[in-house]
């Protein structure tokens, strides 16, 4: 195989995680071809939170720079009693975070992370991105990896050692994988809504909730996660419930008296809320649990694609950067033998994605909690300092990728 092919990635997916490895790969010296099936970048979703585990690889790789003009630095995460609107816990983020954890806890719209992907991606060589192709076709050779893209009625082909499955929890590389596992409905669905700041429903936050901080208010039918992006101008909301399974995709139709019927119960100020900011639009979580992720013969699942998980602990969009900068790295610190990259890389992430993936069904339990467990879940976040509320997440932002010797 000659030495160029050697070099060669490729990438289904221009989202988060296809956007970072396609950086990643191409800071290490690997000409990356990148295929994204729409037309258009459209970032799907509204508000993303991004812990320090994830602006510190997007630091490195030169997007965080570009990023911090349109994001916000939330002065803590507060966690509100929905029924009450008593304050229950604060962890502190803003400069706090930034010392303890050497990297900034930032909210942004995920148009905007996307954007400054797209733009460091531009200026750097040796990436390809092409557009409206889909990859419909995987043929595993001796010593490569080819694909087939169809874009525009014309097949566009490419191969190269390793084909990165980068295109979400409804993967088409996956898909064409056997093995590799499906996506499953999780029974929950995600109401999100985006409210200018002087609205009515932005002054309706304002008084119940804080302005400059993620606030989480929580009950037993449903949590809100809400805070601000756009530099401030609007206030991205994001409901939780129980809900039947509707139309695979980014957002389908529900029925909002789900929402309107789990909100039954919560302080006046919240239910108005939730009144104002309408028209919902509504998400079906779906994750993905599978046994791999790698192929031996050079095929990588990475972020959503390989395990989606549910939102619960804010990660998702960070586990997906971690995989990318990771996978990369690995892969690059042992040319000499791709297979066994990448049973290192899936061995070296699982334990992680796991108990990322753990944290957020605990979180979900706890928010939700009703009578007596709800008494006992305030009185234990009641008592316990804002410092130690950090110190539980060190864990988790103060991670920093290995450095893998083979001994």
């Amino acid at each position: 195989m000659q030495d160029t092919q050697a070099r060669q990635v490729i990438i289904a997916g221009a989202g988060v995680a296809g956007l970072t490895a396609a950086l990643a790969f191409a800071e290490r010296g690997y000409a990356v071809r990148l295929f994204e099936q729409a037309s258009r970048l459209e970032a799907a979703g509204a508000g993303i939170q991004l812990s320090p585990n994830a602006t510190r690889i997007l630091r490195k790789l030169g997007v965080l720079e570009r990023l911090l003009p349109a994001a916000l630095r939330p002065e803590a995460v507060v966690l509100k009693d929905a029924g009450t609107l008593r304050e229950l816990a604060r962890v502190p983020l803003g400069q706090a975070a930034e010392a303890r954890w050497q990297a900034p806890y930032l909210v942004a719209h995920r148009a905007d992370l996307q954007a400054a992907l797209l733009a460091q991606v531009a200026e750097r060589p040796g990436i390809e991105l092409v557009t409206g192709a889909r990859v419909n076709s995987i043929a595993v050779n001796a010593s490569d990896v080819a694909v087939t893209a169809e874009a525009d009625g014309r097949a566009i082909e490419a191969s190269g050692r390793l084909l990165v499955g980068a295109d979400g929890v409804w993967s088409s590389v996956r898909t064409q994988l056997a093995g590799f596992g499906k996506s499953r409905f999780s029974g929950e669905l995600a109401w999100r809504a985006t409210v200018a700041v002087e609205s009515a429903a932005g002054e309706a936050f304002t008084a119940i909730g804080a302005a400059d901080c993620v606030t989480t208010f929580l009950h037993p039918g449903f949590h809100m996660v809400a805070y601000p992006v756009s530099n401030g101008r609007a206030f991205n909301l994001a409901a939780f419930t129980k809900g039947e399974r509707i139309a695979e995709g980014w957002s389908g139709h529900a029925d909002p008296a789900v929402l309107d019927g789990a909100t039954r119960g919560t302080a006046p100020g919240l239910a108005r809320l939730v009144a104002l900011a309408g028209p919902w639009t509504a998400f079906p979580i779906h994750t993905v649990v599978q046994q791999r992720w790698t192929s031996p013969q050079g095929i990588a699942l990475i972020g959503d694609a390989a395990h989606a998980m549910t939102p619960f602990a804010a990660q998702g969009a960070a586990m997906a950067i971690e995989d990318a900068f990771t996978l990369a790295a690995v892969v690059s610190d042992f040319p000499a033998d791709p297979a066994g990259s990448l049973h290192i890389w899936e061995n070296l992430r699982r334990p992680r994605v796991a108990k990322a993936a753990r944290r957020g069904a605990v979180n979900r339990l706890a928010w939700h909690a009703a009578g007596p467990v709800a008494v006992a879940r305030n009185l234990f976040l009641t008592i316990r300092s804002p410092d130690k509320l950090a110190a539980d997440l060190d864990w988790l932002y103060g991670w920093e990728p290995q450095k893998i010797i083979r001994r």
